[in-house]
């Protein structure tokens, strides 16, 4: 490998996933993974297959379908761990077991109840164990930045004695700043035999927002991989964020003298997706991938700018795929085109879910004037996402002012063939609707998070509607888009009801795949 040649280690699908709210079922993980292998990441780390039965099926799913990226699993220095990790990776083209085990001296004894020996034993066996079932070994000392360095040296000599490939230094917690950060890894360099034989890594938290920074850092004292989330995903204030180090890179290479393998014209579509999928929206003033990133307001700034772009930006949006949205159909595009399209957008769908994206194509057309890559990504990704129902929104109508009690009136079908009518009053209109929801399918949901925002621009824009609910000490997510709103929060609603009955069945009938797809977003 070049010394020159930045590997991004993607943990989406595993560190991000752990931020609340995130979880993704196997059918979204798959898509996500996808996406990585074409934004051209280096090593996908696809979940911690001892974790759970839902992250081993991912972690071996990714590693047959998914070609390009190294793919990793996590593993504990449990034997048990590093077997599991090993049975979902081995199908792999290139798999990497990723061994970890807490140094820091409030985890020795707060946490692990071990003491330095310990340590220095259960380290050693597991990465010698991992090493016997996989060539590619990768150990991180977890909560590394607050770990005595002589310690610290001491632990990571060892683990490459054992085998170890890769060496990670965690700042687990977001604690290190900078100079204390880059400061360990140049501790390590010049006091580690063996160093040279193995790979630095950063893995940063952002709990002091500085997990670019911080691994920024570590880049200029000789790490060579970063360990990074799209749009910064995460646990607590998340973790490095991809398309910040990629950019800083590619925008800073007269400073940094580095280079990825990351076509940087998919970020703007890969953080859409994942935002997609998990329901977390990218904050406006998000870096490189935000909706205001390439916006210009102040007059001083737009003169500027139109007299020489380069004063107010030092990017182009072009380069990390974000462009004024344009129209690319109309309602007279034929299949052929919409499917050109969809490629272009990162879209895999065979003739089936074509056809359903074509189908609703049409009928946007019909309500809408302008069609734009906004309203093809929702529609195909709507499609990829669908599943059994028990109810579909038939009709629906709802009125509400000032000197008015707000009502609905809904029409429902049932999986059974028959209609089902009702209205009720409530708070507002979208009360109503929901209430009355409620009342025809009988399920009571509690309502913890509502969310409407714009989909693309214009008078006629879609609205994408966004409900987290709970019910049965469960948590689950809807989302629906339409041009009226009212339609997309009892789309959205009702997906949330769906879920809830199809986790009901589920439990009857745990054999059902088609439910367990459904269920599991």
């Amino acid at each position: 490998m070049k010394t020159n040649r930045l590997i991004i280690f993607d943990t989406t699908l595993r560190d991000g996933e752990q931020s609340p709210g995130a979880s993704m079922n196997l059918a979204e993980k798959l898509e996500i993974a996808h996406a990585l292998a074409e934004l051209g990441v280096d090593v996908i780390e696809a979940g911690f297959p001892i974790a759970s039965p839902g992250d081993f099926e991912a972690v071996e799913a990714i590693s047959r379908q998914v070609t390009g990226p190294t793919i990793c699993g996590l593993a504990r220095c449990h034997a048990e761990d590093i077997d599991r990790a090993w049975q979902a990776l081995k199908d792999a083209a290139k798999p990497r077991i990723h061994v970890f085990l807490a140094t820091s001296a409030i985890h020795r004894e707060f946490k692990l109840h071990m003491d330095k020996a310990e340590i220095l034993r259960r380290t050693v066996e597991a990465v010698e164990r991992a090493k016997k079932r996989c060539a590619d070994i990768e150990f991180s000392p977890e909560d590394a930045a607050r770990t005595e360095l002589d310690f610290l040296a001491e632990v990571v000599e060892k683990v490459i004695a054992a085998g170890a490939t890769t060496i990670n230094i965690p700042d687990t917690v977001g604690y290190a700043v900078p100079s204390q950060y880059a400061g360990a890894i140049r501790f390590l360099k010049e006091n580690v035999p063996g160093i040279e034989r193995v790979v630095l890594s950063a893995h940063c938290h952002n709990d002091l927002g500085l997990a670019v920074a911080n691994s920024l850092a570590a880049l200029s004292e000789g790490a060579r991989q970063v360990e990074c989330t799209i749009n910064g995903l995460g646990e607590r204030a998340g973790n490095c964020a991809l398309e910040e180090i990629v950019m800083a890179i590619k925008t800073r290479g007269d400073y940094f003298g580095l280079e990825t393998g990351v076509n940087t014209r998919r970020l703007a579509a890969t953080s859409r997706l994942v935002s997609r999928v998990t329901g977390i929206a990218v904050q406006r003033n998000k870096a490189i991938v935000g909706q205001n990133a390439f916006a210009h307001e102040a007059g001083i700034h737009q003169d500027g700018m139109l007299k020489e772009r380069s004063t107010y930006e030092i990017m182009r949006p072009e380069d990390v795929g974000l462009h004024q949205t344009e129209l690319v159909l109309g309602k007279h595009s034929g299949r052929h085109a919409l499917r050109q399209r969809i490629r272009d957008l990162g879209f895999h769908l065979d003739d089936q879910q074509l056809q359903k994206v074509f189908d609703g194509f049409k009928a946007l057309a019909d309500r809408k004037k302008d069609i734009y890559d906004a309203d093809i990504e929702v529609l195909a990704e709507s499609v990829l996402h669908s599943g059994p129902v028990v109810w579909t929104l038939e009709a629906l109508t709802c009125s509400g002012g000032s000197g008015s009690v707000p009502h609905a009136a809904v029409v429902l079908w049932h999986q059974d063939g028959t209609i089902h009518r009702d209205a009720s009053t409530g708070d507002g209109p979208l009360d109503a609707v929901f209430k009355t929801i409620e009342r025809i399918t009988g399920v009571d949901i509690k309502l913890s998070e509502f969310q409407i925002r714009s989909v693309t621009v214009g008078e006629d824009a879609q609205g994408e509607a966004h409900i987290e609910a709970e019910h049965k000490g469960r948590v689950l997510r809807g989302r629906a888009v339409s041009t009226d709103i009212i339609e997309a929060s009892a789309l959205a609603f009702l997906q949330v009801i769906n879920r809830a009955l199809l986790r009901d069945q589920l439990k009857l009938n745990p054999q059902t795949e088609a439910v367990k797809k459904v269920v599991s977003g």
